[in-house]
């Protein structure tokens, strides 16, 4: 009882609903307008509702722990809970099950109306009564070695919590919440007052709190306990529950205290923990990295998107093509906000790292007109850096071009004052890149937009002996008038496709690609790696760096690399 039955099916666990969904869909369009159940067909559109709202306190919750500003616990969250809470979708797809069930069972539950206010007050009884009070011990009784070890253990798994934490429980564990929950619903159902406002709003109601309790972030101003001091007793905090996830014995409760208080279970630092967290201010960056979209789908691959997406390299998927409004709605977003956001903060030892993005799409950059756009972001996300006391700001993927700004020397020529060092890391990628060419190798062809990485890279390996073999006139004359050394006699104006190893940039054709040898090595030295055309041959990342295990907080994949690899 601990997985869910529709576990073997994987992705493909939502056609469970399918049947339901399209049955009553077709019942609605079809049938005349006296037999038409309107409760039946709301209920796919509820469960999209709930996936929604759901999905918000996610995204929301991210940028709030991103900025650290009255976060509560401030411990690191890593792939295995990203992993483990994957399936938070699940107890949407049970709730919907069981509603088309009773839906179709039930006489009492076919063509529910609208609203109905005596089934409303009916349900808010229902759960400040039996609901919270059952909920109290069944929660006190989760925590016995017995049942904790077997059930309850994999939700306290969780010390950070995200908002998706609240509804990672076994299979067992949420038919028993939902027994619970059903209280209200079945009894307003049975007696003739349910309504969908009733029965969508205590489930949305559920769902707010469980979210806000969990998503690691005090949201709720202390002046509200003074203004109505009883209400310490019927609405939990962010930072109440939290104790729950740290001190484990205590604060039980659901959403309303009042039985913490009564049978003296609730944590003696409550109150100290919950005026802490509002106090807490924002973190400020040691190092900042500075990075920008690629595609308009690459938001949902960002931490505050899809959290398994952000969790795995970056592909794109068949579905992005159902959800184009919202893509749409996110580049008109992108397009009038236009402000610099974080997305990330790690911990290396005692250094605090940030990552922001600028929002514009990797084809933005390629166009003259954007360049000054994009400039006066970026500098505005410098000025914010120096201000904030950062030390160092990195420019990532194409905020370093040399057209657009040299590599950031522009903005060190505007302000020669700022104590924040703007680098690019093209020292360390072609330190990357070096290491990464196989040992004995004599021979490279350099193909591509010459960039200062591939300036860099064509001289050391000269310099060490190894010949670099040009295809194109212009980028070998380029090359040779940047050596001015003996060196220049180990780079090669050749028109031969012959060598095993290339290594490639921006500007690398298809035609070219072709005429490698099978087996060849393509080894890119710019930020994006190389359309793969050749199954014949193996294809190298671009510049990249395994992480240690002390970088704290690491639970996203940055674009298409793998888990814990940064560019």
């Amino acid at each position: 009882l601990t997985d869910w039955p529709w576990t073997p099916l994987g992705r493909f666990k939502y056609v469970i609903l399918a049947p339901w969904a399209i049955h009553s869909t077709y019942s609605f369009i079809v049938k005349d307008k006296s037999e038409r159940s309107l409760s039946l067909f709301l209920i796919f559109p509820f469960l999209l509702w709930r996936m929604l709202h759901n999905q918000i306190w996610i995204s929301l919750s991210r940028y709030w722990t991103a900025k650290g500003k009255n976060s509560i616990v401030d411990k690191s969250i890593e792939f295995e809970q990203v992993d483990r809470e994957s399936n938070w979708d699940d107890q949407i797809l049970l709730s919907g099950a069981l509603f088309y069930l009773a839906s179709t069972t039930l006489t009492q539950a076919e063509n529910l109306p609208l609203w109905r206010t005596d089934g409303v007050i009916m349900t808010i009884l229902l759960h400040s009564g039996p609901v919270e009070f059952l909920y109290y011990w069944l929660h006190r009784a989760l925590h016995h070695h017995y049942l904790y070890s077997r059930y309850h253990s994999h939700h306290h798994s969780s010390i950070a919590t995200e908002p998706i934490t609240s509804v990672i429980h076994p299979f067992a564990e949420h038919i028993a919440y939902f027994a619970l929950f059903s209280i209200p619903m079945l009894t307003a159902i049975l007696t003739d007052t349910a309504s969908v406002a009733s029965i969508a709003g205590y489930l949305t109601y559920v769902d707010l709190m469980n979210n806000m309790g969990h998503c690691n972030h005090e949201l709720i101003p202390k002046w509200l306990f003074s203004i109505f001091p009883p209400l310490k007793y019927l609405m939990y905090t962010p930072s109440f529950h939290s104790l729950h996830h740290t001190q484990f014995r205590t604060n039980y409760s659901l959403f309303m205290p009042l039985y913490d208080y009564i049978y003296s279970t609730v944590d003696k630092s409550t109150d100290e923990l919950h005026e802490i967290s509002l106090r807490r201010e924002a973190e400020l960056p040691d190092v900042v990295h500075l990075t920008h979209l690629t595609t308009p789908e690459s938001i949902y691959h960002l931490r505050l998107g899809f959290a398994s997406l952000a969790s795995k390299p970056y592909t794109s998927k068949w579905y992005f093509s159902l959800i184009w409004p919202v893509t749409l709605w996110s580049m008109m977003l992108n397009w009038l906000y236009g402000r610099t956001f974080i997305v990330e903060r790690y911990r290396f030892n005692k250094l605090r790292l940030q990552s922001w993005v600028i929002p514009k799409y990797r084809i933005q950059y390629f166009l003259q007109r954007q360049n000054e756009t994009i400039n006066n972001l970026i500098e505005e996300a410098i000025l914010e850096a120096e201000e904030r006391g950062a030390k160092v700001l990195s420019l990532g993927l194409l905020n370093q071009g040399e057209e657009l700004n040299r590599y950031g020397a522009l903005y060190v020529e505007r302000y020669p004052k700022l104590n924040v060092k703007v680098v690019d890391g093209s020292s360390l990628a072609v330190a990357v890149l070096l290491n990464s060419i196989p040992r004995g190798t004599t021979q490279v062809v350099l193909r591509g937009k010459l960039t200062k990485v591939a300036y860099a890279l064509a001289f050391n390996l000269c310099q060490r002996g190894i010949k670099v073999l040009t295809i194109r006139e212009d980028e070998f004359l380029k090359l040779n008038k940047s050596f001015n050394t003996n060196s220049e006699s180990n780079l090669i104006f050749s028109v031969s496709y012959s060598q095993k190893i290339w290594l490639v940039g921006d500007g690398l054709d298809e035609e070219e690609q072709l005429k490698a040898p099978k087996g060849a090595l393509f080894i890119p030295f710019s930020q994006f790696p190389p359309k793969k055309l050749r199954k014949d041959c193996y294809y190298h990342s671009p510049p990249a760096m395994v992480t240690p295990r002390s970088l704290e907080n690491m639970h996203s994949c940055e674009n298409w690399f793998p888990r814990r690899v940064m560019n």
